[in-house]
C-alpha cells in the first residue's frame, strides 16, 4: 500500500481529498494539521475524530505556532512588513509555515506522496507546490481537487454517496484564523467597491474606554506586554490580540496581486500584527541610522512580496534575513500606545539607545555638537558636485523643469 500525507484541516475540500484518496486510489493516509495558532484544543480534537471517521491511518496534529514566530514572522516584524502599505501578510505566511510542516512530516514518515486540497483558482497551489516539490524531490503531489477541477456541489455531491456526515451549509463569510490575524471573505469582497459589515468580523468590538498599553521589545521582538513577560515571542503576540482586538483595531481590506495574475480583495482583522509592526517601526526610527532605514524598507519590500509569491525557500531570503536580525541588536526598548476603538496611537518610546539625545542637540532648538562655522564649511562641501556641474555646464540653476 503505497503511503500518502495529506494536509488536512477538516474542511470540504480535504475531507474529499481523504474519502477519495484512501477508497477510489488505495492509499495508506496520514492526516496532518498544523496548526499556526488558529484552532482551539476543542478544535483540533473534533479535526481528529473526523479524520478517523473517514477512514486515515494515523492522525497527526503538528504545533506549529512558534516555528511559524522563529522561521517567518520574526523577519516579517524586523522589516516592518505591510504588503502595498496594508496588509500584514496573514495568509500567505501561515500557508508557508504549514507547507514546510507538511513537507518535514512526509520525509519523517517516508511517504511515496503527499497531498493538498488546494483549488486551481488561487495562490496557495502554487506555495504549497513549490515548497513540497524543492523540500521532497522525487515525491508524487497529488491534489485531486484540482485535478478534477471538483466544483463545490461535485465534491458534496460525493461525499453524500458516502454516508459523510458534516455541515455541508456554505458560510456567509469564510474565515482563516492564525497567529497572525484573521482573513474574512465574503459577497463584499467579490467586488471592487464595499465594506464588510460589523457582524461579519469575528471579533466584535466591546471595549470602549481608553487604554495606555506598554509594550517592551528586546533585539527588536516583543516581549512583554504591560508589564507581563513572556518566554516565547509568539505568547506576546497572543496576548496582545485579546487586549486590542475587542476594540476593532487592525481592521481592513487588502486588494492585492495574486501569484497567477488576478486582482484578489479580502477583509482582515490584525489588531496584534498591526500595533506590533507600527510599535516597532517608531522605535527603529529613534535607534537606526538614515541608511539602516532606507536599506531596511527596500529589502523588506522585496521581503515580503517574494514570501508572498511563496519563495521561502530562495536563498536570498537567508540573505536578507541575516540583515535584518543584524539591524535589530540595539532595537531594545519600551513603546506607549493609547488604545481607542477602532484606532490606536503610539505615543513614544523610550530607549537607552535613542539617537534622538538631547545632548547632541534640539532639532530647531539649540544645537550643542556644531559651531555656525562649522555648517557653512559643511554646506559648501555637500554642495560642491552639483556646484560644478552647473559651473562647467554654464547653466543657470532652475527651480522645477521650465
Amino acid at each position: 500500500m503505497k503511503k500518502v500525507v495529506l494536509g488536512f484541516s477538516g474542511g470540504l475540500d480535504t475531507t474529499y481529498c481523504a474519502l477519495y484518496l484512501g477508497q477510489e486510489l488505495g492509499y495508506e493516509i496520514t492526516s496532518v494539521t498544523v496548526d499556526t495558532g488558529g484552532f482551539s484544543a476543542d478544535e483540533l480534537a473534533q479535526i481528529e475524530a473526523h479524520a478517523y471517521r473517514l477512514g486515515v491511518k494515523q492522525h497527526i496534529t503538528v504545533n506549529a505556532v512558534k516555528s511559524y514566530y522563529d522561521r517567518i514572522l520574526r523577519y516579517l516584524i524586523f522589516g516592518n512588513v505591510l504588503k502595498n502599505n496594508t496588509y500584514p501578510l496573514s495568509v500567505s505566511a501561515e500557508r508557508l509555515s504549514q507547507a514546510l510542516a507538511l513537507a518535514e512530516t512526509a520525509r519523517t514518515l517516508g511517504a511515496q506522496a503527499v497531498a493538498h486540497g488546494s483549488t486551481g483558482a488561487g495562490n496557495d497551489q502554487v506555495r504549497f507546490d513549490m515548497i513540497l516539490q524543492i523540500a521532497l524531490p522525487g515525491v508524487e503531489i497529488l491534489t485531486p481537487i484540482r485535478d478534477q477541477r471538483l466544483s463545490r456541489e461535485a465534491e458534496i455531491e460525493y461525499l453524500k454517496a458516502k454516508g459523510v456526515a458534516m455541515n455541508f451549509e456554505k458560510a456567509a463569510y469564510s474565515i482563516n484564523k492564525g497567529l497572525w490575524g484573521t482573513s474574512v471573505g465574503g459577497r463584499e469582497t467579490l467586488h471592487s467597491n464595499g465594506m464588510l459589515p460589523e457582524s461579519a468580523w469575528p471579533t466584535q468590538v466591546t471595549a470602549t474606554a481608553s487604554h495606555s498599553l506598554r509594550l517592551d521589545f528586546e533585539k527588536g521582538e516583543l516581549r512583554a506586554v504591560d508589564g507581563q513577560t513572556f518566554a516565547h515571542p509568539s505568547e506576546a503576540i497572543r496576548a496582545l490580540q485579546a487586549l486590542a482586538g475587542p476594540y476593532g483595531i487592525g481592521r481592513d481590506i487588502h486588494v492585492g496581486d495574486t501569484i497567477i495574475g488576478i486582482k484578489g480583495r479580502v477583509g482582515f482583522e490584525a489588531a496584534a500584527p498591526v500595533i506590533i509592526l507600527k510599535a516597532h517601526h517608531a522605535l527603529e526610527k529613534h535607534v537606526l541610522s538614515k541608511w539602516q532605514l532606507q536599506w531596511k524598507d527596500t529589502l523588506s519590500q522585496f521581503y515580503g512580496n517574494w514570501l508572498h509569491e511563496g519563495q521561502i525557500l530562495d536563498p536570498v531570503m537567508r540573505d536578507i534575513e541575516a540583515f535584518l536580525e543584524n539591524s535589530q541588536q540595539f532595537v531594545s526598548g519600551a513603546v506607549f500606545v493609547e488604545l481607542h476603538p477602532y484606532r490606536f496611537m503610539v505615543a513614544g518610546v523610550e530607549t537607552a539607545h535613542d539617537l534622538m539625545s538631547a545632548k547632541f542637540g534640539a532639532y530647531g532648538e539649540m544645537n550643542q555638537g556644531w559651531t555656525g562655522e562649522d555648517v557653512k564649511g559643511f554646506t559648501r562641501i555637500f554642495g560642491q558636485q552639483t556646484r560644478i556641474w552647473h559651473l562647467v555646464n554654464a547653466q543657470e540653476p532652475t527651480l522645477g523643469h521650465d
